[in-house]
């Protein structure tokens, strides 16, 4: 018998698509979930451009933030599993890294989360001496894992005039907290909901160069302060690296967020209240805006109809009630139910909504491509097994016009209530 090893291209072809119905009993019997790289037909080693950890052309890391890797990786009693993150207390900080995460809706937000990964990264270098990470947080919040996130102190205010669009009250605030903390970097979302304009004036008051667009940072012992940043340049066509500053306006997926340890979180003051400001800006208000007028690529909340969606008025009704944005797949689109404009995937707008409701969408490669950005992705399908299913944070599996239909009756309910307890008072 010939020592030769033999491949079989017919399992490996079913490897390499993910949609074919034996593509998970194939991987099963080579002992894994997910096929990472294989061998290609003229010898050369292909690799998966999806897979967790895949560093593409531009040197950005994959980073996965639905749970599919972990759920996968995770045996079948993980629920009741023992939580095994070490927990971790700086009671005496050699310096500190300033954070003031963007908290949009009250919470950390992906962005922010990489945000202060990276902080841990500046903070952790050295074991022997480490860094505290403390986090400026403004107004009311409904966030209860600080230290999950990797916060070691917790500057929270509640001052009336940091409340809303006040940037030169905050930015009054952050001069406080360089007197009395001194950190040795300041990091901020390079976001357009006022990280990026709140990080510029910051750096402005300090007399720093801020370094901006920034998506990774390395060590560096010839640098002055020990770190290279490498940012996006040319309007993101090219990359440039400099030394990195003492102001940092970073972009989503710097940095993993922190996963393996938890903080302390430990809530500190102040010794000066907040600074009186003889302010030129006022902040009269949030004002309504028609969710059926904001663009797919700006909308925070879509309410996407596909394939599975037979009532279609009830899907429009459910939308208004909602307040969401209305998207489509492509097959709702072609069908002539949904306007061109409105297609969410590769082949029409990439979305980066905070929660994308997925009604009758089964989940083609080109759509999930579309919503990878999306913060919380929730399916409503009878499918349990179809792709969506699977990308979806939370899957309602059920015809989606009775779904719908329910969902609407409950909202409508409870604003009836809120609406008679105020009638009340």
């Amino acid at each position: 018998m010939s020592d030769i090893l033999r491949r079989d291209p017919r399992k490996e072809w079913i490897i390499r698509n993910r949609l074919h119905p034996q593509h998970l009993s194939v991987l099963a019997d080579r002992g894994t979930t997910r096929a990472i790289e294989w061998m290609g037909p003229n010898g050369v080693m292909r690799r998966d451009p999806h897979a967790v950890g895949f560093i593409g052309p531009n040197g950005v890391r994959r980073i996965d933030r639905s749970g599919a890797q972990q759920a996968a990786q995770a045996p079948a009693h993980s629920a009741a599993a023992k939580d095994t993150r070490q927990n971790v207390i700086i009671d005496a900080p050699a310096f500190i890294v300033a954070v003031v995460p963007d908290m949009a809706g009250g919470r950390l937000s992906a962005h922010d989360r990489d945000l202060l990964g990276l902080a841990r990264q500046l903070a952790d270098a050295d074991p022997a001496t480490p860094g505290a990470v403390l986090a400026v947080v403004f107004g009311e919040h409904k966030e209860s894992a600080f230290g999950e996130a990797g916060i070691d102190r917790l500057l929270h205010l509640e001052d009336e005039r940091l409340i809303g669009y006040a940037p030169e009250h905050r930015v009054a605030v952050l001069q406080s907290v360089e007197r009395e903390f001194d950190p040795r970097f300041w990091l901020l979302p390079d976001s357009v909901i006022g990280g990026g304009e709140l990080g510029r004036r910051l750096a402005a008051r300090l007399g720093e160069r801020p370094a901006t667009q920034v998506w990774q940072v390395e060590a560096d012992a010839r640098s002055a302060t020990g770190w290279r940043a490498t940012a996006r340049a040319g309007a993101g066509r090219q990359d440039v690296q400099r030394t990195l500053p003492r102001v940092v306006l970073a972009l989503a997926e710097c940095a993993d967020p922190v996963s393996e340890t938890r903080h302390a979180a430990e809530a500190v003051t102040l010794a000066q209240p907040s600074p009186d400001v003889l302010g030129r800006i006022e902040d009269l208000g949030e004002v309504a805006v028609d969710p059926a007028g904001v663009s797919l690529a700006e909308a925070e909340f879509i309410l996407s109809a596909g394939n599975g969606v037979k009532d279609w008025d009830g899907y429009h009704h459910a939308a208004e009630v909602l307040g969401a944005t209305k998207g489509a797949s492509r097959v709702a689109v072609d069908d002539g139910f949904m306007p061109r404009d409105r297609q969410v995937g590769a082949t029409g707008t990439w979305v980066c909504a905070k929660v994308y409701v997925a009604v009758g969408i089964s989940g083609a490669i080109q759509h999930l491509q579309g919503i990878q950005s999306c913060e919380k992705v929730v399916a409503i399908n009878l499918d349990p097994g179809c792709d969506m299913a699977k990308r979806a944070d939370l899957t309602v599996i059920g015809d989606a016009s009775a779904v719908l239909a329910a969902l609407v009756a409950r909202v409508e309910q409870y604003r009836l209530e809120q609406q008679e307890n105020r009638d009340a008072a």
